[in-house]
């Protein structure tokens, strides 16, 4: 059985959302209405001024993705898709980067869990090395457009349930394994993993990894550093 490693990817691996550029390249052809992007503007805002928090302004961003997207091409969405990953592919933090480069000489699976497009994700990952990804996946309708559902949100929507789905699939262990997650959505697979990571934590999730003594690393600008750890390898 293979040793695992777990990532989250955006704001893990990926320096922003892939969502995000997608929802805001949407905006800027003209195939979601104008005016749709008012209100995660607002929450952008916000969040940029420490007004207000990430977690609302990806939220605003999620309700007026999955809002506009019914009608929308599939062929529209997936060459949106390529073309930002395309685009983006390069602006990764440092340390998973790396991170991600030892594992995979080490032999790890690596699995990447994402609330982003799968197929966005999946163009991400691959230029990485990914042996498996989730993410979400969108209903086809009629013509090749998309109905605006989510096909299994409830599996996808809970990460360790995800894990556990694919730790059967693939045949893989937990012995040795390691997770990399920044916010609280990723708590459920980090508290599956032997060694769980906090990469650039929302408060959230960093007052969760303090009561349980988990590994704590953040990158700013071009330092990397520890909060404090429960192991060191």
């Amino acid at each position: 059985m293979k040793k695992v490693a777990i990532f989250d990817i955006d704001g893990t691996i990926f320096r922003s959302s892939l969502l995000i550029q997608i929802v805001e390249r949407f905006l800027e052809e003209g195939i979601f209405k104008k005016g749709a992007d008012a209100r995660f503007v607002r929450e952008k805002i916000a969040w940029l001024d420490r007004k207000g928090s990430y977690e609302e302004y990806i939220q605003a961003v999620v309700t007026v993705f999955m809002s506009n997207l019914k009608g929308v091409a599939y062929k529209e969405f997936a060459r949106i898709g390529a073309e930002v990953v395309a685009e983006q592919k390069d602006r990764v933090y440092r340390f998973t980067r790396d991170l991600v480069r030892d594992l995979k000489k080490k032999k790890y699976f690596l699995l990447a869990i994402s609330h982003s497009p799968k197929g966005v994700v999946d163009h991400f990952c691959k230029q990485l090395g990914f042996n498996k990804v989730y993410g979400m996946v969108y209903e086809l309708g009629p013509l090749d457009r998309l109905t605006g559902k989510v096909v299994d949100e409830h599996l996808i929507l809970n990460k360790g349930v995800t894990t556990r789905r694919a730790l059967l699939r693939e045949g893989l262990t937990l012995t040795g394994s390691i997770g990399v997650g920044d916010t609280e959505s990723d708590i459920p697979f980090l508290e599956l993993v032997e060694k769980p990571i906090c990469f650039n934590p929302n408060a959230k999730l960093f007052a969760h990894a303090k009561r349980n003594k988990w590994r704590v690393v953040v990158e700013r600008k071009d330092v990397v550093y520890e909060c404090f750890t429960k192991y060191r390898e």
